[in-house]
């Protein structure tokens, strides 16, 4: 809710301005991005020519997660999404702070991926274009994330009008970059240069065993299918949402995985597991290897690292936004210290909630940095879905509570099948548990981001009874966004 609005207290409704094409370029260019672009090397060195069946198994959890989401968002079609699913099942503020705190969380880490993501992918366009000499340092690349976050901050205080026009060019790039790597993998197959017999090959690199290997696996290719539950906050903007939401998004996640799953087979049929481990040992990045390598007398290989570069900025720039507005939200509703929902005169642009998101997101980027061995991307991709994870569970769960509530005589339109809440609560609580075997330090950011959440929230709750100039109570979950 605008600060205008709020201040004059006259009510108002979004201009309802999405049909379905445009609801299903949103919703599969939210969920395209950094995700594929980031992890599918390193699953691939972890469980060998079977890397497509994390990406849909991981497409299985997401689903039955998106069926919860959208029995919640046709009941109740505000932009809040899980807090405020939350909030109405149970009715604590604790509980709804904490989901809310575990979003913007996902958003930061999200995007801090996107920025290791995106500098990997800058150097090396950099250099097969010849534009600059010598290796690029693990230090170049730390310096080139952390300044890709100040700009996008400096982006973000600007002000940024969300553009649905402006998304359907950028789904449309983050496709084509996609297709790019199907093409050369498949044009290799058909050259009889690739081998196509890989994908049925499981390789314990770990020695984890089929299933642990799989799972940690799943838990990572998670990242690449989240974004659908962004679409939530669109709701209010779509035409006629009950009836064309549900179809909608459940064909954006189809669309996404085909892809995924393409480009996964792309990329153990062109490269071998030698290739693949020497890859990730190098830091290098899978899908920009399978072009150079695949298509070495075509010059795709020179434009595709910045195509890359521009579907991952956007989805940097996108969960930087997400997150900087949900810090003022909840400032702005005494959850949080008041002084995190300052306003920039003028931009009227959330500056203290912007620089807030950016200093945890660089200080993340520092933090995994200290140990030189530590996978910046994988880690932080892991802490993004260990955070949705839990978010996931609790919003399956509150689709169970809601269906229950005798006084709830709000309209179900849409309904997941029997018990698929269960089944997709049970799913995403298995692939936050510590059995999937993460590096520590996933353990130790995201619960060194929901301490500090918590802190913040405490200091709030004193100050607020010690003045009295509020409760550290959501006032309005609805418009917390």
């Amino acid at each position: 809710m605008s600060t205008d609005t709020a201040e004059s207290g006259q009510p108002h409704e979004l201009k309802r301005v999405m049909g379905p094409r445009l609801l299903l370029l949103f919703i599969v260019g939210d969920i395209l991005g950094a995700g594929v672009y980031a992890v599918t090397g390193e699953m691939a060195a972890g469980v060998g020519g079977i890397v497509w069946l994390p990406f849909l198994l991981a497409f299985i959890v997401a689903t039955v997660t998106a069926l919860s989401y959208l029995e919640l968002v046709t009941k109740y079609p505000q932009a809040a999404g899980a807090a405020l699913y939350a909030h109405k099942a149970f009715g604590v503020h604790f509980i709804t702070f904490i989901v809310a705190f575990a979003v913007v969380c996902s958003g930061i880490t999200s995007a801090s991926t996107a920025s290791a993501t995106l500098a990997g992918f800058l150097t090396d366009g950099l250099q097969i274009n010849g534009w600059i000499d010598g290796d690029v340092s693990e230090g170049t690349i730390t310096a080139v994330a952390m300044g890709f976050m100040v700009l996008l901050a400096v982006i973000n205080l600007r002000g940024v009008g969300e553009s649905v026009k402006f998304n359907v060019v950028l789904t449309l790039v983050e496709i084509s970059a996609l297709l790019i790597v199907i093409g050369v993998g498949f044009y290799v197959i058909a050259q009889g240069d690739g081998d196509l017999s890989r994908i049925t090959v499981f390789e314990d690199a770990n020695d984890k065993g089929m299933f642990l290997a799989v799972t940690t696996a799943t838990s990572i290719a998670f990242f690449s299918m989240v974004g659908f539950e962004d679409a939530v906050n669109m709701v209010e903007e779509v035409e006629n949402p009950q009836k064309i939401f549900p179809r909608t998004m459940l064909t954006g996640l189809g669309i996404a995985v085909i892809l995924y799953m393409l480009v996964a087979v792309s990329v153990v049929s062109v490269l071998t597991s030698d290739q693949i481990r020497e890859i990730n040992d190098n830091g290098d990045r899978a899908l920009l290897s399978v072009v150079s390598i695949g298509a070495p007398d075509f010059p795709i290989d020179k434009v595709f690292p910045f195509l890359a570069v521009f579907a991952v900025a956007n989805t940097a720039l996108i969960n930087m936004l997400m997150a900087s507005r949900l810090i003022y939200g909840m400032a702005r509703q005494d959850v949080l210290p008041r002084q995190l929902g300052a306003v920039l005169p003028g931009r009227r642009t959330p500056w203290a909630g912007i620089l807030f998101t950016t200093l945890l997101a660089l200080g993340l980027i520092l933090y995994v940095r200290q140990d030189p061995d530590s996978d910046i991307v994988v880690n932080l991709a892991t802490v993004t879905s260990l955070l949705l994870l839990c978010v996931f569970a609790v919003v399956n769960i509150a689709c169970m509570v809601l269906r229950r509530k005798k006084h709830d005589h709000v309209k179900t339109v849409f309904r997941s099948p029997g018990p698929l809440p269960v089944v997709g609560a049970l799913l995403c609580l298995f692939l936050a548990g510590p059995w999937v075997e993460r590096d520590s330090i996933v353990y130790e950011i995201a619960g060194g981001l929901m301490v500090i959440g918590i802190v913040l929230w405490v200091i709030t709750f004193a100050i607020n009874k010690a003045t009295g100039q509020g409760d550290s109570n959501f006032q309005d979950v609805d418009s917390l966004e």
